[in-house]
């Protein structure tokens, strides 16, 4: 396995591409302290590859991440194919994640958390810059003290703290 320092973002393409797009955009400003390494701009996917080669070509992405983002919308835990499929596969590879809530829930969002994501040590967030850094940065970072069985999320003190 190669050096892992990718960011893999998991989202619903149809309807959460948004979301995507700003993370992209404070990454690309320079004023913001926001950066990640994209996992997104290797092995890149056709419209027309069949579901076995675009999983292929995830996995390719995935062995090479460092930490995993979901992004969690309205219809996120209704998407089997990619989106639990990709969660499965961060199980797997022992890849942290940080969930995030694009409607700015600051814990796990039993409504709208993909099942499979219920239980496993992963932080829940808001859709903000900030905590989403904090995540990556502390989170992720510490990610093996963590265990099975607790949904994670930040009290409001980290929040104040961060300026949130």
């Amino acid at each position: 396995m190669g050096y892992r320092n990718k960011t893999y973002v998991i989202f619903d393409g149809d309807n959460d591409m948004w979301a995507y797009a700003y993370m992209l955009g404070w990454k690309s400003n320079d004023k913001i302290d926001f950066d990640f390494h994209d996992a997104h701009g290797t092995n890149e996917i056709n419209d027309t590859d069949s579901e076995s080669t675009v999983k292929r070509k995830l996995k390719a992405r995935l062995a090479n991440t460092k930490q995993a983002i979901v992004l969690i919308g309205e219809k996120t835990k209704n998407l089997y194919r990619y989106v639990r499929w990709e969660i499965e596969v961060c199980k797997e590879l022992g890849i942290p994640i940080v969930a995030v809530n694009l409607n700015n829930s600051r814990a796990m969002d039993s409504a709208l958390c993909p099942p499979i994501l219920k239980g496993m040590p992963a932080v829940h967030v808001a859709f903000k810059m900030k905590i989403i850094k904090h995540g990556l940065d502390k989170f992720c970072d510490n990610f093996g003290s963590y265990k099975n069985g607790s949904d994670y999320f930040y009290k409001d003190e980290v929040y104040t703290n961060l300026g949130i």
